[in-house]
Formats: structure tokens, C-alpha cells, sequence
């Protein structure tokens, strides 16, 4: 097997082990304040994902190995570029105390002298800094519990918690990487899509190096889906819930279910309302069709209203065992300083702030912040009942448009962000989100040895490619014309 893979597929097996050398100054030896060398190292690591994947698709299991390598790369390392895990770290040894954090801020218990609360009190406040240590916590309860299995079995080394981290999310893209090729397998599609995603260094980085959850949340959103495509709505449920107790972005995909649902058993096959809801009485079948119709669509209703019962069930049933008084307040606290306080690498809301400033003078984010999830809902419902959404490739484009137009009206997207639709384009022909997973490493411009700064034309340059590359995608398929670049 060796020799046929060297046999075959030489260049990409070298510049796998040059990858191998790169990705190891990566992550031993880059300070996330030398911006230069973290985009030149990027850079680098990008093309050679990509004439790797192009070069050895045919080829799973190599692409695969690779895959896995390259991540074990960072196993003993501290993240060089995020400081979110001495958080997670802080919150599951707080668990493991018996105490819910939910409740308090490591702050609270800084400010008063209270460091043997839970052990490396101290260094674990100095790592996640002020701004985080000053907040409740905002993760949900399957991410709790990530975080508490790394404080059973590392409950005094801070290494050690990010050696337990980095063998979940691992095992998370492993997962990934078995139930994405399944599903490309039953929506016909190259199974060397799901390697855009698994083998991409943005993803690489940002969760194994940098430990951010979003692996995770994507592996029971990807297992969600293929159970879903094999008829196990009510598993691809609970697991759907269980994606959203760890993350909460996968809630707004919830309402693009509606038409895959719906169109099941095609109850109007012979009419325009096939593959869509758009209602014209011209279309209706008359007499005894409709009639016999109206049982198939009574049918999918009601299934799809367990499936969202159960999903939401399951969401609800993960929060028990923290539901105080305090907790709804904190939590919501927490999730609202998103929209209204933070603000980082944000697109059209940095347009819509500098009018603010000509405008009024000052930040209008207190206004603006908390109007544009509004404004992602209403579209998002846009989407779901008057896009052609019916199959199940469509559904899934669908759910990449929302995600994408969600992010593009935030206030804040930090790099990790950006997996979801790069996940999701895997499923369709749509790659814009691979165009990102580039250009948005631009964002680590703002970390300087002088303090945070952005630089707001780097900003500008990061979403006029992916949104140029965007509309070129769309334009293009509309034309009927085949992208080749990533396929």
C-alpha cells in the first residue's frame, strides 16, 4: 500500500512532509504578534493544502493519514493564537467542584482572594485576560462538558487540560471525516470534497491548534445530516441538539428544514409545487389529487414538528441540571454583549457603524447591534419559503447562505467562525467559504506587540474577495458555466 501510494501520488506525499516541517514552526515557534510570518507560514500551508488535494484525490486513506498527522503535530502544544481554552479550562474544574458556572465569574472569585477554588486559579485568569475572566460564561452544556472531562483527567496542568481538548476535537474531525464521505457518497458527490474541510490548515489551526469547539459542533451537525438523509429523522434530531447544546449557531438553521420535510413522498409531483411552496391556484390539482395530497402533507407537518419538538427537546433537556434563577439572566447577559458591545472583523456592520460616526458622532452599536439578528431571521425565512429548497443538496446550500449572511451582519466573527460554511460548501458546488478560510487569517493583523488593532483594510480586502469570489459562484451556476478550481 507504501509503495503504490509513493508509486502514484510522489509530489503529494512531499510536500506532505513539507507541510509536516511548516506546520511544526507553526506551532512551536510563531507569536501571534508577528503578523508577517503568520500569513507568509499560512500562505504557504494553503497552497500546498491545495495542490495536495487536488494532486491525491482519488486517494482517501492517503489524504486521510495526512490528515490525522498533521493534527498530531500539536498535541503537547499551548495555542499560540487564542487564548478562549484557559476559559474552558477554568469553567470545567469549576464543575468538578460541584459548582455551576453559570453563576460566577472567574473575577469574582480573583477579586477576593478566593484562588483555591479551583487549582492554578491565578494562571488561569492571567491566560483568558480580563475581558473574558470579567463575563459569564456563554458555552453550553455539552461544551461544559468537554471542559469538565479534561478537568477529570488533567485536573492540575494546564498542558495536560489542552492535550485532553485536543484529543476530543481530533476525534471529532475523525468523525467529521467518516460521516461527510458517507453523506458525499449518497448525494452523489466526490467524496474528496469533505478533505476541503478536513485537510484545510485554516480548520487544522483554528480547532486542533487553537482549541475552539467548533469541530465539535460540526461533527453532530454532519452526523445529524446523514441520519437525517437515511430517513432517522428522529436521531438526526437529538443529535441536532446535541450540536446546538454546544454551540448555538446551528439553531438558525432549524427553519431550512421546513421544505425538505414538506416535499417528501412529492405530494404535488405533476404540478409547479413540487419543489416549491409558492402558491398559485393555476398549479392545483383538481378533485380527487388534492384530496389524496392532503394525507402526504399532514404526514410530513407533523413530522417535522416532532422533529423540531425534538430537537429543541434535547437543547432543553442538556440545560437541567444548570436552570437557576440567575442562570436565564447571566446567560442572556453574556449572549447579548455580542451584538451590543463586541466588535471585531465585522463587513457590512462596519459599514453601517461608519455612517453612525458621519451621522451622529458616536458608536450607534447599542442601536444597531441588537436590530441586525432581526434582520438574519428575516431573511433567513426568506430563505426558507421562497428558495426552491426541496432536495436535500438544495437544503443544504440553503443553510450555507444563511450562516454566510448571518456573519456577513455581525458585529463580531472571529477566524473560527468561518467552519460552519466551510463545512456546509462541501455539500454543494458552492466554495466561497474555502476562499475565506484564507483571506479571513487576515484578521490576526489587529494582534501587534503595540496592543489590538485593526486593520481596517485588511478587513476590507478579506470580504471583497470572499464576497467577489461569492458572487462570481453564483453568477457563474446561474449561467450554467462548471467551476473547476476546487473540484
Amino acid at each position: 500500500m507504501i509503495t503504490q501510494a509513493w508509486k502514484y501520488h510522489k509530489l503529494p506525499i512531499l510536500l506532505s512532509f513539507l507541510s509536516l516541517i511548516l506546520y511544526w514552526v507553526f506551532a512551536y515557534s510563531l507569536d501571534r504578534s508577528d503578523f508577517s510570518t503568520l500569513l507568509g507560514l499560512y500562505t504557504v500551508l494553503f497552497c500546498l493544502f491545495y495542490i495536495i488535494v487536488q494532486k491525491a484525490k482519488t486517494d482517501f486513506w492517503l489524504l486521510g493519514l495526512l490528515a490525522i498527522l498533521l493534527r498530531l503535530i500539536f498535541i503537547p502544544v499551548i495555542p499560540n493564537l487564542s487564548q478562549d481554552f484557559y476559559r474552558f479550562i477554568w469553567d470545567g474544574r469549576l464543575l468538578l467542584e460541584g459548582l455551576n458556572p453559570y453563576l460566577t465569574t472567574p473575577e469574582s472569585f480573583i477579586n477576593i482572594g478566593q484562588l483555591a477554588i479551583v487549582p492554578q486559579a491565578q494562571e488561569l485568569y492571567n491566560g483568558m485576560g480580563t475581558l473574558n475572566g470579567s463575563h459569564f460564561t456563554n458555552y453550553p452544556p455539552i461544551n461544559q462538558l468537554c471542559f469538565t472531562i479534561a478537568a477529570i483527567f488533567a485536573n492540575k496542568s494546564i498542558v495536560e487540560s489542552a492535550i485532553v481538548f485536543r484529543i476530543l476535537i481530533i476525534l471529532a474531525d475523525i468523525g467529521t471525516l467518516i460521516y461527510g464521505k458517507k453523506l458525499l457518497q449518497r448525494l452523489g458527490l466526490p467524496i474528496h470534497n469533505v478533505f476541503w474541510y478536513i485537510l484545510n490548515p485554516f480548520i487544522i489551526i483554528e480547532m486542533t491548534g487553537n482549541l475552539h469547539f467548533e469541530s465539535v459542533m460540526l461533527f453532530f451537525v454532519v452526523w445529524s445530516l446523514y441520519l437525517l438523509h437515511k430517513g432517522k429523522w428522529f436521531w438526526s434530531a437529538v443529535i441536532l441538539g446535541i450540536s446546538v447544546s454546544v454551540k448555538l449557531l446551528p439553531l438558525l438553521l432549524l427553519p431550512l428544514f421546513f421544505q425538505w420535510f414538506m416535499s417528501k413522498g412529492d405530494p404535488f409531483k405533476k404540478t409547479h409545487f413540487r419543489s416549491s411552496y409558492h402558491f398559485q391556484l393555476r398549479s392545483l390539482p383538481a378533485g380527487r389529487q388534492v384530496r389524496e395530497s392532503i394525507p402526504t402533507l399532514l404526514k410530513n407537518a407533523r413530522q417535522l414538528t416532532l422533529f423540531y419538538l425534538v430537537t429543541l427537546g434535547t437543547v432543553a433537556l442538556t440545560f437541567v441540571p444548570f436552570l437557576t434563577g440567575e442562570f436565564a439572566q447571566n446567560f442572556g447577559a453574556t449572549i447579548a454583549l455580542w451584538f451590543q458591545k463586541f466588535e471585531f472583523n465585522a463587513s457590512i456592520y462596519y459599514l453601517i457603524r461608519w455612517y453612525g460616526y458621519q451621522t451622529t458622532g458616536w458608536n450607534i452599536i447599542a442601536d444597531v447591534g441588537p436590530k441586525l439578528p432581526l434582520i438574519v431571521i428575516g431573511i433567513i425565512l426568506l430563505l426558507t419559503f421562497f428558495r426552491k429548497n426541496g432536495n436535500f443538496i438544495a437544503m443544504i446550500t440553503a443553510m450555507l447562505f444563511g450562516i454566510f449572511i448571518y456573519f456577513l451582519l455581525s458585529t463580531t466573527v472571529h477566524p473560527w467562525y468561518a467552519a460552519t460554511p466551510l463545512i456546509l460548501c462541501v455539500f454543494t458546488r458552492y466554495r466561497f467559504p474555502v476562499i475565506w478560510s484564507f483571506t479571513i487569517m487576515f484578521s490576526y493583523s489587529a494582534y501587534s506587540t503595540n496592543g489590538f488593532h485593526e486593520n481596517l483594510w485588511l478587513v476590507a480586502v478579506e470580504y471583497f474577495v470572499v464576497i467577489g469570489y461569492f458572487v462570481w459562484e453564483v453568477v457563474a451556476f446561474k449561467r450554467g458555466k462548471h467551476l473547476a478550481f476546487f473540484g
